[in-house]
């Protein structure tokens, strides 16, 4: 059964869910599968297809999983924000405090999420020049956001988190995944959301992200 969504709705509608995860209800393996099967529809580079998908629902896994979660958590870091990332993040009024406080109920609940999709793709890219690293993202993140597309259609939701980079190594190591051969790309909560009635979310102005011909 899915949603009755336009294009539109669905494109402007898929949200990153933290606190509206339904946690008490298992998600069925046929509709992952579903969403998967959409998936690998998506473009990739040179039709290489070197996409996967680790799917965590057996409950000791999944508490295996939670724990690396929570630990990497403390240890991400990022570029420095700069003047203008700050002003966008904060354009709307508590903008960034309700995605803190979503991040603080996610960590808080993660090891009730039902199930943990983490994609990966074939070909590390540490230190890569940038088109290396353009062709191997440029091939799993479309098919990553069509999951999230097919699931949100189905009723489901999702949040994309890089929660798993700073113990890539370890969590691949729980998954059985070859590190040295394949970089595992997000760490996604996935279940079933209490209501689904998302809207589109408040953005910055057409005007500071559109450029015609020139910057």
């Amino acid at each position: 059964m899915t949603l009755d969504l336009t294009p539109d709705e669905l494109l402007s509608t898929t949200r990153a869910v933290r606190k509206r995860l339904d946690l008490t209800r298992p998600v069925p393996r046929e509709l992952i599968e579903e969403c998967v099967d959409l998936a690998v529809q998506a473009p990739t580079g040179r039709n290489r297809q070197r996409w996967h998908f680790m799917v965590v629902t057996e409950p000791e896994q999944r508490r295996a999983v939670a724990d690396i979660f929570l630990r990497a958590l403390p240890l991400a870091s990022g570029q420095p924000l700069t003047e203008r990332d700050v002003r966008r993040m904060n354009y709307h009024s508590d903008s960034t405090e309700r995605v803190f406080d979503g991040l603080r109920h996610l960590a808080d609940n993660i090891h009730r999420v039902p199930a943990f999709v983490i994609p990966g793709v074939e070909g590390r890219t540490d230190r890569a020049p940038v088109a290396v690293q353009a062709g191997a993202w440029g091939s799993i993140l479309p098919a990553v956001w069509s999951f999230m597309l097919a699931a949100r259609a189905r009723g489901l939701g999702t949040v994309w988190t890089t929660a798993q980079g700073p113990l890539e190594r370890e969590l691949a190591k729980v998954l059985g995944v070859p590190y040295e051969e394949v970089m595992l790309a997000a760490f996604i909560p996935l279940a079933f959301t209490l209501g689904t009635d998302f809207k589109p979310a408040p953005r910055i102005p057409r005007k500071e992200v559109l450029h015609w011909e020139r910057w």
